[in-house]
């Protein structure tokens, strides 16, 4: 159940991360932002993760190579492919949340539009189950539009100020969150308690709104910053590979010394991605789009 924990804080993260990073820009703008923040640390992921399941085998089932390579679409939920990484099947709830939110940036973001789309999906992703209407609940992504929602209300905090229809959203999503959450440890997870759970998101949901609010405003560590920029491909890389080197050396070092050292090795190799791939490529990808969406721009009705 922690793991979902992080995973809700990720979502929770992302709503207000996208929510103030698209604020003013068009759609043009919003879908090479989002191609070149995710595309090039998972695309590194992939090929890793997969040449670490090669090189020691039996720990995770390997996929197909047609089924690695689909993966690198990161659409792979959507056509039924295993993920390479069973982590990943997280950037499918971020795609889907994106396509919607591509909307509201699409008729300009304003407090009072972004207000409407927090009210709007929640109440469908809350019919959405009851309906059984298969295609309904994909695209409203009940297990997590609460989540983004939160972040989403979050940033209107921040940015708006706090109001009591705000703090009503905020409140929404955190008692439909702890459902969800509960569910999962009853019915996936069977580990933990709802309590504990409970209360880890709950403080998290505390400090968010203390940043929200800014409370948080006079730190400013530049070591953050690298940290903020590490941790998705350290999220990225971490699980399939990480365990299986654990199950692989376990016999061979004390396990605390063994977790401490694969922890370290992840962080030095989450730097480097950002550094190496992630800057780089990014750069690359941005200008290439940049100038291919010039070029539709000024090819007109031809």
């Amino acid at each position: 159940s922690y793991g979902w924990i992080g995973v809700e804080i990720f979502f929770v993260i992302s709503g207000f991360v996208i929510c103030m990073s698209c604020w003013g820009r068009t759609p043009r703008q919003f879908f090479v932002s989002r191609v070149i923040r995710l595309y090039p640390a998972y695309w590194f992921a992939v090929v890793f993760t997969t040449a670490v399941l090669i090189a020691v085998p039996g720990v995770w089932e390997r996929l197909r190579l047609r089924e690695v390579l689909l993966n690198l679409t990161m659409l792979q939920s959507g056509s039924a492919v295993p993920n390479v990484d069973g982590v990943y099947w997280t950037l499918w709830s971020e795609l889907r949340f994106y396509l919607l939110f591509l909307v509201v940036v699409a008729m300009g973001l304003t407090y009072r539009r972004v207000v409407l789309f927090c009210c709007l999906w929640g109440a469908v992703a809350m019919l959405a189950p009851i309906a059984r209407l298969p295609l309904l609940e994909l695209i409203a992504n009940p297990d997590g539009a609460w989540y983004f929602i939160a972040g989403l209300a979050l940033y209107l905090m921040h940015r708006f100020g706090q109001d009591l229809l705000l703090w009503g959203i905020l409140a929404m999503a955190w008692l439909m969150g702890q459902l969800e959450l509960g569910n999962r440890i009853a019915e996936i997870e069977h580990v933990s308690g709802w309590r504990g759970s409970v209360l880890i998101f709950t403080a998290f949901l505390l400090f968010m709104v203390a940043v929200a609010l800014g409370y948080t405003d006079r730190i400013r560590w530049k070591w953050l910053v690298t940290a903020g920029a590490m941790t998705y491909p350290l999220y990225l890389v971490h699980y399939a590979a990480g365990t299986t080197l654990i199950n692989r050396l376990h016999d061979t070092m004390d396990a605390r010394l063994l977790v401490a050292a694969v922890i370290a090795g992840f962080l030095v190799l989450s730097y480097l991605v950002h550094r190496l791939v992630e800057r780089p490529v990014s750069r690359l990808l941005k200008k290439g789009l940049d100038t291919s969406f010039a070029r539709l721009r000024n090819a007109g009705g031809h």
